[in-house]
């Protein structure tokens, strides 16, 4: 999903100013090997890691990570806080029901607080000595949940003079902070990873994201007791940024299902259940069902929207406490598949995610993507994109999918609706690239390698890491990679298309020039992945290309030729040469 009020360089102007967020607060007691301890581990390397050269601890598969992560959800509570209050005094109260394993504070509609326990027992104990509250004038609807209020018992617990809890940050940084970030950098490759380090999602995010999920279960367990909530997307593929929308999707594949060993003697018992004539239909109510009871009892859930005639039927709604957008669908595995295939290849070169970062936020900047659904391109189509331009080099950075696929054993072997969806899951088995190029090179590279790509005959996919024949008269076609027969990016229309190619060649061109006029990090101008940024170079370079004879892609496309011609740049700066861009 696409993120909505991130306030990206596209939607304000530089000089636009933002109050200013509080810095967050680490009060993880990251023991190593814990889901937190890798977190603070890849935050802490992030934008320092040598091109090349990637850490050799052993990664933990998506399923690991998504089971240890699930029970850390499980095991932690949402309290919404009065704004100022003693967080010695807060953190006595609660340990009387067990040991605290960490906990953060963040600022939505109020003053809340993350809090996990050691044990999930705590929950129960601290659930048993909680009280539904009264009203005067309204009636409340008595909910078990993990979603708590605190109040103080009189004003004098309230010390006087109490300063306020610093708070974790939940948003991006502003347009103007980022600009000077950028500016402030020593190289385009530090720019590149200071743009990730600032939009990645943080771990008390992450950490809100499964408890958000883990709260939605509790709701539908009410109906199905053995069904859990999981997150995909952008929450868990590691391309997800701070102030991206919840995609979750109600599982309830386990529900009944044991294995044949626990049944015994000449008989077999099964639940009596309700037919309906099709999987869709049984979605649909289902999700209805869900949808009515977020809306009517759902703590924080507001907005609840049953959008159940599209293409996949969902519950769209707000958590006001979180403050995150959410999507619900059920048994939304494929999906589920494309999440960890991304988080497999975010992993497997610390490039890849800097590089998928950088394009999206380049994409927002120039109105290329949206919030808004239309004839854009999508942040998918985009992280596809350059996944298959990091397939083209030479050697590649990453692998094709078919050749993860040759990796797999028998346990990887994964069919969904008829779609093979098998690769590896270990990723200690899949052999680093021997590529060194540089985030600078590759993010240069990848606007000459689009500005010129045959978009009117070739299809992108990733499977083969190489181009096809379009199969279909889409402007753009971007092959499925699970669901071959689908393109991903069917919406985008010819006109946005144009503007992407003719944006690619500019952004190509400028980079070319800063290389030639070599300007220096430490002047006033932008430059670099900063330039880029500027919607306002692009409409000043159109004014110019006015006087020009020829149309601006076509000049662009003509200085990039003569510029790749030319003997001086048929090498990079490590003497490789480069990948042929010919349309």
């Amino acid at each position: 999903m696409a993120a909505r009020g991130v306030g990206l360089l596209s939607r304000l102007p530089m000089c636009a100013q933002r109050s200013q967020v509080l810095r967050p607060i680490h009060r993880l007691l990251s023991c190593p090997g814990t889901v937190a301890a890798d977190a603070r581990r890849e935050q802490l390397s992030s934008g320092s890691t040598e091109t090349g050269s990637e850490d050799r601890t052993p990664k933990k598969r998506f399923s690991e990570v998504q089971k240890e992560r699930r029970e850390q959800a499980q095991r932690t509570i949402l309290i919404l806080c009065p704004n100022k209050i003693s967080e010695k005094k807060f953190l006595k109260y609660l340990s009387q029901h067990g040991p605290i394993n960490n906990h953060f504070f963040f600022e939505s509609f109020g003053l809340y607080a993350v809090v996990e326990f050691c044990q999930k027992e705590s929950v129960a104990s601290l659930q048993n000595l909680t009280r539904t509250p009264s009203m005067s004038t309204e009636a409340a609807i008595p909910f078990r949940s993990r979603f708590f209020n605190l109040k103080l018992k009189s004003s004098s617990d309230q010390t006087s003079g109490q300063s306020c809890i610093p708070c974790c940050n939940q948003s991006p940084p502003s347009s103007k902070k980022l600009f000077e970030l950028l500016c402030d950098a020593e190289s385009i490759d530090d720019q590149l990873n200071t743009l990730l380090k600032e939009f990645q999602l943080t771990e008390e995010n992450t950490k809100l994201r499964y408890l958000t999920c883990s709260l939605i279960e509790d709701i539908a367990a009410a109906y199905f007791p053995d069904c859990a909530v999981r997150p995909f997307g952008s929450s868990v593929n590691s391309f997800g940024k701070l102030g991206c929308d919840l995609d979750m999707f109600l599982d309830l594949d386990e529900i009944g299902n044991f294995s044949a060993h626990k049944t015994s003697g000449n008989f077999l018992m099964e639940f009596q259940v309700k037919n309906v004539p099709s999987e869709r239909i049984a979605t649909q109510k289902i999700l209805s069902v869900i949808g009515e009871c977020l809306d009517n009892f759902g703590p924080g859930c507001v907005g609840v929207q049953k959008i159940l005639n599209a293409r996949c039927p969902l519950v769209r709604f707000s958590h006001q406490a979180s403050g995150f957008q959410c999507d619900l669908t059920t048994n939304n595995r494929i999906a589920l598949k494309s999440s960890e295939l991304l988080y497999i290849y975010g992993a497997l070169d610390s490039r890849v995610r800097a590089m998928v970062f950088s394009i999206r936020c380049w994409a927002r900047a120039h109105s290329l993507t949206s919030s808004i659904p239309g004839a854009w391109i999508t942040n998918f189509s985009l992280t596809m994109m350059v996944i298959f331009f990091l397939q083209r080099r030479s050697p590649p950075i990453l692998p094709t999918l078919d050749y993860l696929k040759t990796l797999a054993d028998a346990e990887d072997k994964c069919i969904i609706e008829g779609h093979n969806c098998t690769f590896i899951c270990d990723l200690n088995r899949i052999k680093p690239s021997k590529n060194t190029e540089t985030l600078e090179l590759l993010l240069k590279e990848f606007f000459e390698f689009f500005g010129n790509f045959a978009f009117n005959k070739n299809s992108i996919n990733i499977r083969q890491g190489r181009e096809q024949n379009k199969p279909e008269p889409s402007p753009l076609h971007i092959q499925n990679p699970f669901e071959t027969s689908l393109n991903i990016s069917k919406n985008v229309s010819q006109s946005q298309l144009q503007k992407f190619v003719d944006l690619a060649r500019e952004s190509a061109w400028i980079l070319h020039q800063e290389d030639k006029d070599h300007p220096s990090p430490s002047s006033n101008q932008p430059w670099g992945l900063a330039a880029l940024l500027l919607p306002s170079i692009t409409k000043s370079m159109s004014h110019d290309k006015k006087k020009r004879k020829k149309p601006p892609s076509e000049r662009i496309k003509n200085l990039l030729e003569s510029i790749k011609g030319s003997p001086e740049n048929s090498t990079n700066t490590n003497g490789k040469r480069t990948v042929s861009t010919q349309a």
